[in-house]
């Protein structure tokens, strides 16, 4: 309550000219803006009502006149405080805003890995952002949509395909679409409706619209996407897929997108915490943790290139591929940089040692941490990352020797999110650590 003396303090000494120019609300302000916290708010009521009463030695002239001004300084508070708690409801409600959307893009991430794991994305090939909102209805409908993809490789490659089959692959695509559309406008009305009422604050206008900015570009990035699909082999002698290399950017960038909203929210809905000690550990400790972080970012990316290469139907043991540790078609292709990229065997080798790699590094980090003086939100973050690291690694291995199937290879994927998200947190837990400040 150290910030509240200071402000009883700063009060006793700027009351009486504020009070004799009938400035009430200014003092009121002036409060707001020296006590941030409802608590700290509060506590200056209670003072402030304490000191009203406890001037019993003083003359009375004294008496009404020190009663006068903590009366009207008691109210401005009061007027200070139920404003300031109207201020943390209304960012309470932006955080909730946030986090919501941060749940669909979630869901979205999950839904876009189960269209590709059942080879729907490919279904719709026309994008109308409006027009495209509609599925066909009607029998006719349905074999014009039918006869449009017809005209593209997939349907060659598949040696031909029934309607209902199409129906079920295109509803997948279709569910895809129509959730990022959904996202678009759970994050647009209320952004709108917010920022014209004036409850986004300053700091953080450039991050909505931010946020905005890499929505439209999501839905942008997905569609040239699909369209590298579409356009892959006109002769259908090879199997159809999209670019692996945009397939990591759509990833990426949905990734980028669901950290930025994640922790925009988490900094609207969590209370600040201190830390009571600041040793140098805890400070080389966020260093390490951001690290950690951007690690699991890279290993999930990487992911996007297994995928896009259908890399994970190779090799399907572990430790070991095709029996050796380092298998003997690591660098096949010419020049050697391309290897880790368009060679799906290089592809899967680097994915599992970065999947190892993630799952060492923070045990580590969760070894370093359960030594220094934690508050109890952050501890409970990192522990949750050390057991949903264990539960991802098993999730990958397991992926791996049953040969890809959807069920586990979208639990998989949706495992990477949930710990990408764990890592945001303990990162955001440890925010008010100033680097530049490290103790000797």
């Amino acid at each position: 309550m150290l910030a509240a003396r200071n402000v009883v303090s700063w009060l006793a000494a700027r009351a009486a000219p504020a009070m004799q120019a009938g400035l009430r609300r200014g003092v009121a302000v002036s409060i707001s803006a020296r006590c941030q916290s409802t608590a700290c708010r509060r506590h200056v009521v209670a003072t402030l009502r304490r000191h009203l009463h406890s001037n019993t030695r003083s003359s009375v002239g004294t008496r009404v006149q020190s009663g006068v001004l903590a009366n009207t300084a008691v109210r401005a508070a009061e007027f200070s405080s139920t404003t300031g708690a109207a201020m943390d409801a209304s960012q309470r409600t932006i955080g909730v805003w946030l986090l919501g959307t941060t749940g669909l893009i979630f869901g979205a991430v999950v839904l876009g890995g189960v269209t590709r794991l059942t080879e729907s994305g490919l279904s719709m090939v026309k994008w109308h952002p409006i027009k495209g909102m509609r599925p066909p209805v009607s029998e006719e409908e349905w074999i014009e949509e039918f006869e449009c993809y017809k005209q593209y490789p997939e349907y060659k490659y598949s040696n031909g395909m029934s309607l209902e089959d199409f129906k079920r692959i295109f509803y997948m695509e279709y569910a895809h679409r129509m959730w990022g559309r959904l996202i678009g406008v759970a994050f647009a009305v209320p952004a709108i409706a917010f920022w014209l009422r004036g409850r986004i604050r300053q700091q953080y206008k450039p991050v909505v619209l931010a946020m905005g900015g890499l929505l439209g570009f999501q839905g942008v990035l997905g569609w040239i996407m699909v369209k590298s699909g579409l356009d892959y082999d006109p002769e259908g002698k090879h199997v159809p897929r999209v670019s692996h290399y945009r397939l990591a950017a759509h990833l990426g960038s949905a990734f980028l997108l669901y950290i930025v909203t994640l922790w925009t929210g988490l900094s609207h809905i969590l209370p600040e915490r201190t830390f009571k000690e600041t040793p140098r550990a805890l400070f080389k400790l966020k260093r390490y943790a951001h690290m950690v972080g951007g690690l699991v970012f890279i290993t999930a990316l990487s992911g996007a290139f297994v995928a896009g290469l259908d890399a994970g139907l190779l090799y399907n043991e572990f430790p070991l591929m095709g029996g050796r540790w380092v298998p003997s078609d690591l660098l096949a292709l010419s020049p050697t940089w391309t290897n880790f990229f368009d060679n799906p065997t290089t592809v899967q080798f680097d994915h599992r040692i970065l999947g190892v790699t993630t799952g060492l590094s923070v045990l580590a980090l969760w070894a370093k941490a359960r030594k220094l003086p934690l508050h109890g939100r952050a501890r409970l973050a990192i522990n949750a990352m050390l057991g949903m690291v264990s539960v991802q690694v098993s999730l990958g291995i397991a992926t791996l020797l049953y040969f890809v199937p959807t069920p586990l290879a979208a639990t998989h994927q949706a495992g990477s999110l949930t710990l990408l998200t764990f890592a945001v947190w303990f990162m955001h837990e440890l925010r008010r650590l100033k680097l530049n400040k490290m103790p000797k």
